[in-house]
C-alpha cells in the first residue's frame, strides 16, 4: 500500500512540475457571429490556432482562445448585458456598439498595442457610433442585398424590397429574425427612416410586416444559407459576403443571384473589448493579430465581407481570386460608401424606442 501510495505521490509531483515549466495557459474569450472568420477547413488558414501559435512564439506563453458566436446583435446584447455569458472580445454592428459605449459596456482601447491599426483606412475612423475612435477597431464592412434563386423567382421581379412582399413567392419568402433588420426591409420600402422615433412611423412598418408575415416561410438569420443553397427558400434579404458563400456551396438545381435594392443598409462591424474583461492586453494583441496581412486576407477569402484594412483590398492575389463580378459587389468606392453609410446606417435609439419597437416584433410575430 506504501508503495501504491509512493508511485501515486511520485506522479503527483512531476505533474506539477511539468505544469510548472509548462506555464501558465492564458485564456482568451472571442464572441463573434457564425461563419465569420477563417476556420481551418480543407487546409486553409486557421486564424484562432494560427493566433495561439504567433503568441507563443512571441511571447513565451500558451494561450487558449475560446471562441463561441451569436446569430444576432440584440442576442448578443442581451446575453452579455443580462450576465449570462462572459467575454473578452465581441464583433457587434454599430450602432449595437453605440448602445454598448453608451450603456458602459465596453472598454477603451489602448491603441499602443495596436500597431496595425496604421493600416486602417481613414474613411473608417470617427464614425458616427465611436467618433473618438476609442472603443473599437472596425473588422468589416458592407451592404445589404436581395438574394434569389433564378430557377424560382422571375428575374423581372427582382429589384427593390416589394420581393420580399410578392404574393408570387408565398411558402418561398425569408425575413430576418430580429426586429432591427425585420423592420428595415419594410421601412425602406415604405420610405420611412429606420432611425425616426416616430412611434406611428413604427407602426406603419409593423403593419407591412404582419401583412407580409403569411407569404414567409421561415425567420431566419444563419439558418439562411442552407435554405437558400439547397432551394428549399427562394428569395431573402441577407448580407453581401453571405451571398458568396452560399453561392459556392449552392446545389445544382439552384442559381442564387444577387441585387441591392434602393435604399439599403449600409453597416460596419467592429471589434470591441467588454468591460471587465480579464485579459485586456491580451485582447488588444488579437485585435492586432487581426488585422495583419495573412489573417486579414485570410478572413477576407473566407468571409467574402469587405475588409477595411488597406492591407487586404490592394492585395493583388486576393483581389485577383475575387475577380471583377465579386469585387463590384463587395468593394463599391470608399468615398460613396462613406456617403451612404452616414445616410442609411442604423443609429443607436433611445431605449424607450427600443423597448416599443421589440413589442411590436412580438405582436408582429403572434399575428
Amino acid at each position: 500500500m506504501k508503495k501504491v501510495l509512493s508511485v501515486i505521490l511520485l506522479c503527483a509531483m512531476m505533474c506539477i512540475m511539468l505544469s510548472s515549466c509548462g506555464g501558465e495557459t492564458l485564456t482568451l474569450k472571442v464572441y463573434n457571429w457564425g461563419e465569420y472568420i477563417s476556420e481551418g477547413a480543407e487546409g486553409s488558414y486557421y486564424t484562432v490556432k494560427e493566433f495561439e501559435k504567433w503568441y507563443q512564439k512571441e511571447y513565451g506563453k500558451k494561450v487558449r482562445v475560446i471562441y463561441d458566436t451569436f446569430n444576432s446583435n440584440e442576442d448578443m446584447y442581451s446575453k452579455i448585458s443580462a450576465g449570462a455569458v462572459s467575454y473578452d472580445i465581441a464583433i457587434p454592428s454599430d450602432y449595437m456598439i453605440a448602445r454598448m459605449i453608451s450603456e458602459g459596456m465596453l472598454e477603451k482601447i489602448d491603441f499602443s498595442n495596436i500597431p496595425n491599426y496604421s493600416t486602417l483606412n481613414d474613411s473608417f475612423k470617427g464614425l458616427y457610433y465611436d467618433p473618438t475612435n476609442e472603443y473599437s477597431v472596425p473588422y468589416t464592412y458592407g451592404i445589404v442585398g436581395v438574394i434569389y434563386d433564378a430557377n424560382q423567382v422571375d428575374e423581372s421581379d427582382a429589384n427593390g424590397w416589394d420581393i420580399l412582399w410578392n404574393p408570387k413567392y408565398s411558402g418561398g419568402i425569408l425575413q430576418y429574425n430580429n426586429p432591427r433588420d425585420a423592420f428595415g426591409t419594410a421601412m425602406y420600402k415604405l420610405g420611412i427612416d429606420v432611425n425616426t422615433t416616430d412611434k406611428a412611423e413604427w407602426d406603419r412598418a409593423a403593419e407591412e410586416l404582419k401583412a407580409q408575415y403569411p407569404l414567409v416561410y421561415s425567420l431566419v438569420m444563419d439558418e439562411i444559407y442552407n435554405l437558400m443553397e439547397t432551394g428549399e427558400a427562394k428569395v431573402g434579404s441577407y448580407y453581401a459576403g453571405d451571398y458568396f458563400t452560399m453561392l459556392d456551396a449552392q446545389s445544382e438545381n439552384v442559381d442564387l443571384r444577387f441585387y441591392y435594392p434602393e435604399p439599403t443598409n449600409y453597416y460596419v462591424d467592429a471589434m470591441v473589448i467588454l468591460k471587465g474583461s480579464e485579459n485586456k492586453e491580451l485582447a488588444e494583441c488579437f485585435i492586432n493579430f487581426m488585422m495583419s496581412r495573412d489573417a486579414a486576407v485570410a478572413n477576407a477569402e473566407y468571409t467574402y465581407y469587405a475588409s477595411p484594412y488597406e492591407v487586404v483590398y490592394t492585395d493583388e492575389e486576393y483581389l485577383e481570386d475575387l475577380g471583377e463580378e465579386t469585387i463590384d459587389i463587395l468593394y463599391p468606392p470608399i468615398d460613396n460608401f462613406a456617403e451612404q453609410y452616414n445616410k442609411y446606417a442604423y443609429r443607436n435609439l433611445p431605449v424607450e424606442m427600443l423597448d416599443y419597437i421589440n413589442t411590436l416584433w412580438e405582436k408582429v410575430k403572434i399575428n
